[in-house]
């Protein structure tokens, strides 16, 4: 048995093994966790990032969707009633795109408390130190300005994503370029607990990350959020919409309809890029915008279209479910119900590796 790495020391192996797949390379890895915080609404951020793939990958991979109301409390505990009442709205989300609960389970985070277990197990192989080193959660404390008063669930969230993943035995997780330092720190937790124990109970995971990456948000701004106010949500009517749309940052340079316009950090046209189909089209309209002669209207006047013909379709599902939520709870409660015999079982296996069987 080899020696089992300190607490606080990152394991050496390998580490490009959280490197992100390409969706290819996903055929040998059959089961995917993906997931989302109810704190609001989903929007065209979290579609391009992540729904519109899982719809996808549910036809071919085993698919756990988790809603994340547990790990959402960890900076949200002053406003409780947030989150319950966006577990039913994100669910209507997800139903509203395509996910369908017949091949994809759905369930709710806090209602497995074998990932609070294992959490707490986990947390005993890293170190504060460590947990402070991560660069996602070093940049998501400087976000909030929490400086040292750090909520302490906050702080562990590595451990506890480390639970959720491992408890599925995940071999995919869809995320962002800015969470693969979270999954390079579930493998360190999994090779860790693996070596110690001599026994090869978790599995490690890769990183799938889309092809397009994080959208802006309308203002320009680096990020699509809910708290930052900068997003056309998925459920949006079509006043919203254009409301949006009009607000949407272009080209600050482009003063004139016959001047020459800039595409680079031009919203509008990275939105056309990632939703509008007419692919011909718009590489005409992106070459005559370049040129001059092409005003901003017309651009946001096709933007405009565009989305309204792709969120449509998605509003009038979403409407549809949203007349009997006692179906979407009883969705989420079986879901969960399926969720919680995986979990369960990791659960004793990770229990018997710590010798923690005693009856």
């Amino acid at each position: 048995m080899s020696l089992p790495n300190t607490p606080d020391t990152p394991d050496t192996q390998d580490q490009n093994d959280a490197a992100p797949l390409s969706a290819a390379a996903i055929a040998s890895q059959s089961v995917i966790l993906t997931g989302d915080r109810p704190t609001g609404p989903l929007h065209l951020g979290h579609y391009v990032g992540s729904l519109r793939d899982r719809v996808r990958y549910q036809n071919s991979y085993k698919q756990f969707i988790m809603l994340a109301d547990a790990q959402a409390l960890t900076d949200n505990m002053d406003d409780i009633d947030k989150v319950h009442r966006n577990v039913v709205e994100v669910a209507l989300d997800y139903l509203a795109v395509g996910i369908d609960p017949t091949k994809t389970t759905v369930f709710i985070q806090s209602q497995i408390p074998e990932l609070a277990e294992l959490t707490f197990y986990y947390l005993n192989i890293v170190t504060v130190a460590r947990l402070e080193r991560n660069p996602t959660v070093k940049e998501e404390i400087r976000l909030r300005g929490f400086e040292r008063d750090i909520p302490a669930g906050f702080l562990t969230y590595p451990a506890s994503q480390a639970a959720d993943i491992t408890a599925f035995k995940a071999g995919v997780v869809p995320v962002g370029e800015d969470q693969i330092p979270m999954i390079e720190q579930t493998n360190e937790i999994v090779r860790r607990f693996n070596r110690m124990y001599n026994r090869e109970v978790l599995m490690e995971c890769k990183a799938l990350v889309p092809d397009i990456g994080r959208l802006p948000g309308i203002d320009g701004k680096a990020k699509m959020s809910k708290s930052l106010g900068n997003t056309i949500n998925l459920g949006a009517t079509p006043a919203e919409i254009t409301a949006a749309v009009k607000k949407v940052y272009t080209d600050p340079l482009h003063l004139r309809v016959e001047d020459p316009g800039h595409l680079e950090g031009n919203i509008a046209f990275t939105y056309l890029d990632a939703f509008d189909p007419e692919k011909a089209a718009l590489a005409d309209m992106k070459a005559h915008y370049v040129r001059g002669g092409l005003g901003d209207s017309i651009v946001k006047k096709r933007l405009d279209l565009v989305l309204q013909e792709m969120l449509a379709p998605i509003r009038a599902r979403r409407e549809e479910f949203a007349k009997d939520k006692g179906q979407v709870i009883q969705m989420l409660k079986e879901g969960t119900f399926k969720a919680r015999e995986v979990a369960a079982r990791t659960a004793d296996e990770v229990k018997s590796a710590l010798g923690l069987n005693y009856f």
